[in-house]
């Protein structure tokens, strides 16, 4: 565990000037907490956001605070002024999502790995500021054990299945970010996040928790893939966030992975179940198989927990949300952007 006094070293910026953070994906639904977050915590932000998964809206009450740069990312980083350096960069930007993935793998694997090193580029360019990059859990395919842990093996399905792309995308993701620390000693940060959830997250492409939610207040049947026995360990991105700044500030992280979110696994067919509980709803709960909720030899894992250690003893990370209390938030938001006519 890192000791208080040297946590609080790193965070103080050396220079008198605040701190400045840019943020890519910063209106999707963990970015835009993360932006309120660092707002709040006296960090000028600057956001790059083509807004084709992430919403505007996400950001509404903070918008008039930052600057906001809608375009991909490598477009936008030409695009910034100079004038004043960045401090950290969170990037956040993906194409994420198993629907999306497999509907347009092109555009998923070019985002993936062609704008993670446009940001390292921009960084190495601009004065080294500390960078972190959000990876995934899907790193680490499909390993003979239940616990993962950022030294294990790495084990991927064969390049004929589609959705193994997005694993080697973000594999490579990761090992670019730690040849630029070893090369160039640019300091990366690489968190790799476990089925983060959470209020403004949407079940456009396929996240399971917003879909649930959705369907429920509607009192519409819960579509469980498989036999719903496949456990997950969902963590609140609002938990989430509170650890990427104390993790690119401290040296302790720095050159090093991460893994990032719960340790409580839950069975998705006990998560549908939750659902309808918590909202009181009188859905029922409906079996689809694999190949027909997304296509023919599609593979899933049957079980997915990280283990924590690492991040535990780096920065002291405790989620603190429960569950129950991210459905009822989640749904609170999906009923307000309803009346209010929101997407």
């Amino acid at each position: 565990m890192v000791d208080e006094n040297d946590t609080n070293q790193t965070e103080q910026n050396p220079s008198d000037r605040p701190r400045r953070a840019l943020v890519t994906g910063g209106s999707g639904f963990i970015g835009s907490h993360l932006v309120e977050h660092l707002l709040k915590n006296n960090t000028q932000v600057c956001v790059i956001d083509n807004l084709s998964t992430g919403r505007i809206s996400n950001l509404a009450s903070v918008i008039d605070q930052i600057e906001f740069i809608e375009a991909d990312v490598d477009q936008g980083l030409e695009q910034i002024n100079d004038d004043q350096p960045f401090d950290e960069i969170y990037h956040l930007a993906a194409a994420v999502g198993v629907d999306l993935v497999l509907s347009d793998p092109i555009r998923s694997i070019k985002t993936n790995i062609h704008q993670t090193d446009a940001v390292f580029e921009y960084a190495l360019e601009h004065g080294s500021p500390a960078t972190l990059i959000a990876s995934s859990s899907e790193v680490y395919g499909k390993p003979g054990t239940s616990v993962f842990s950022e030294d294990d093996d790495l084990l991927f399905g064969p390049t004929s299945i589609t959705r193994w792309s997005y694993a080697h995308a973000k594999a490579i993701d990761e090992h670019l970010a730690l040849a630029y620390w070893h090369k160039h000693q640019l300091p990366t940060v690489i968190c790799r996040f476990f089925n983060t959830v959470g209020p403004r997250q949407i079940g456009r492409y396929g996240m399971v928790l917003p879909r649930f939610v959705q369907a429920a207040m509607k009192n519409e049947p819960l579509s469980v893939f498989g036999d719903g026995t496949q456990t997950r360990c969902f963590c609140d991105g609002r938990d989430v966030i509170q650890a990427l700044p104390q993790m690119i500030r401290s040296q302790e992280c720095v050159g090093r992975v991460f893994n990032i979110g719960s340790d409580h696994p839950i069975s998705i067919m006990d998560l549908a179940q939750s659902v309808i509980e918590t909202l009181n709803s009188t859905s029922q709960i409906k079996l689809v198989a694999y190949s027909d909720a997304y296509q023919p030899g599609f593979e899933d894992l049957r079980h997915r927990k990280p283990d924590l250690d690492r991040v535990r003893s780096a920065i002291n990370f405790e989620p603190k949300l429960s569950l129950t209390e991210t459905i009822q938030d989640l749904a609170f938001e999906i009923q307000r952007d309803s009346v209010q006519g929101g997407v």
